[in-house]
């Protein structure tokens, strides 16, 4: 029987992308599919939340997400550039945003073809592992959205003509995460259940073993 879960993921943040790798692999290895629920970054969904108040909040994202990609064994390094335009001295955030609405609306576009969970992992790793700097120019996105087996030029011309639609979805999604009892990213969410953060994976599977994951 196969298990459904919901990823719900946000491409500016360094802990979606540590953790929607191992979600894709579980996908492939166990009987379980997994929809990708793209939301708004924080910083674009609700600034108030983050990089406002105590700075340390954002001292800490930079210097844990750092370690946590060291101790996994996987390439980081803060995007270049980031895909939410901001002063980070300041925290002010740009009134123009060229790169994450169209991120976002591309990735909501990649799960409606079946594809989410393997677009966002091969768009993060171009975005987050430091291999690329600007990695909204060249052939970066269209590579990797060719490696999630997807025409970027179908995709992008998706989330260009279909924006308002695909902006909903992702409102809806939001709502969905909020309904189910969180509000931060990455959040899987089994059976009503949330486990946030790219440290509760090892729990989410434990949790679906009980409720009988088997390997493909």
């Amino acid at each position: 029987m196969t298990l459904h879960a919901d990823l719900f993921f946000s491409f500016r943040s360094p802990y979606s992308y540590l953790a929607v790798g191992r979600y894709r692999a579980m996908a492939e290895e166990y009987d379980l599919a997994i929809a990708l629920r793209t939301v708004w970054p924080i910083a674009i969904r609700d600034p108030s939340l983050l990089f406002t108040g105590n700075p340390n909040v954002g001292r800490y994202i930079f210097i844990d997400a750092a370690r946590s990609a060291q101790m996994l064994g996987l390439p980081y390094r803060w995007p270049r550039p980031d895909p939410v335009v901001q002063n980070l001295m300041t925290r002010e955030i740009a009134a123009e945003q060229p790169h994450i609405h169209r991120l976002c609306r591309m990735g909501q576009a990649a799960e409606r073809a079946g594809r989410g969970l393997a677009f966002a992992d091969e768009v993060s790793r171009v975005i987050w592992s430091g291999t690329v700097d600007n990695w909204h120019e060249g052939d970066h996105l269209a590579d990797a959205t060719a490696r999630a087996g997807l025409d970027f030029a179908a995709l992008a011309a998706e989330a260009a003509d279909d924006a308002a639609a695909l902006d909903a979805e992702i409102e809806a999604n939001q709502a969905a995460l909020e309904a189910a009892g969180h509000w931060g990213v990455p959040t899987l969410v089994f059976e009503g259940e949330p486990f946030f953060g790219q440290d509760r994976i090892a729990m989410a599977k434990w949790r679906m073993e009980q409720k009988g994951l088997q390997p493909r």
